[in-house]
């Protein structure tokens, strides 16, 4: 498996990502139809959300750690005209990069993970963002019939983002205590455990390789799948029945209720 994209990289594959937004709207007949895997949102309400939201993180960025919660974007609202709102998408997704170099990976920054694994930097905000483009260019391309598998790089990185930011606490498991494996057929494995202690998740190494005691615990429930496939599980895009589920079933509903706030 390749090592975690540095942030050139990820900087190189969110403008990528956003470039094909603007395509499958560009493409789209009409920007008034439903998104299925965002049934409340029309396609011009997606728009919307993901260009006035790179906005608000580009401000968010360059406010630096001290900001007290995610800033309002700035710039104009979004406007109506198919030709004019494809350039207000690229100077959102622009201002955003823009204020991510200025600031690099290292500088701490307000995030909503508070609590997990993923550091409060710029590092860890833009490789959230590559994420989040990267699901909603697929709902858009779903919305106007042409879906696409995420590119494996960006799903291969988006499988360890999601464990580490969205799958790890202090909060305390209420449930008896489990392990659950992630697999991605291209190549890599994460390990989430689950204790009173809360949820902590690591990459598992290479067969072969592994450090004393390092992956040793007795594993409850796994999934495996490409890493295109995993990633829209995770994200609801995808119905998680639909890839390889091995051990116990139930936990993975468990997971899904669980308030980790």
């Amino acid at each position: 498996m390749p090592e975690t994209l540095d942030f050139s990289e990820l900087l190189r594959l969110i403008d990528e990502r956003s470039a094909a937004f603007r395509a499958a709207i560009a493409s789209a007949p009409s920007l008034d139809v439903q998104v299925p895997t965002c049934p409340e949102w029309t396609l011009l309400d997606l728009v919307h959300h993901l260009g006035g939201g790179r906005r608000a993180w580009a401000a968010t960025v360059a406010a630096g750690p001290d900001a007290s919660g995610k800033l309002t974007g700035e710039g104009l609202a979004a406007p109506q005209e198919r030709e004019a709102l494809l350039a207000w998408l690229a100077e959102s997704a622009q201002q955003m990069l823009g204020a991510l170099r200025e600031a690099g990976p290292e500088r701490g920054c307000w995030t909503w993970w508070g609590s997990s694994q993923s550091p409060r930097t710029c590092g860890a905000v833009a490789r959230h963002q590559l994420q989040e483009i990267a699901m909603h260019t697929y709902d858009a391309q779903l919305t106007v019939g042409a879906p696409e598998p995420l590119p494996e790089e960006v799903a291969l990185d988006g499988v360890e983002d999601f464990v580490f930011t969205c799958c790890t606490t202090t909060v305390a498991w209420p449930h008896k205590p489990a392990v659950v494996d992630y697999h991605a057929a291209e190549g890599g494995s994460w390990r989430q455990s689950l204790s009173a202690d809360g949820s902590r998740a690591f990459r598992l190494p290479e067969s072969g390789s592994a450090a004393a005691g390092e992956g040793s615990e007795s594993v409850d429930a796994s999934v495996q799948g490409t890493a295109s496939d995993l990633v829209l599980a995770f994200y609801g895009r995808i119905p998680l029945d639909s890839l390889k589920l091995e051990g116990d079933r139930h936990l993975f509903d468990l997971l899904e209720e669980w308030d980790m706030e």
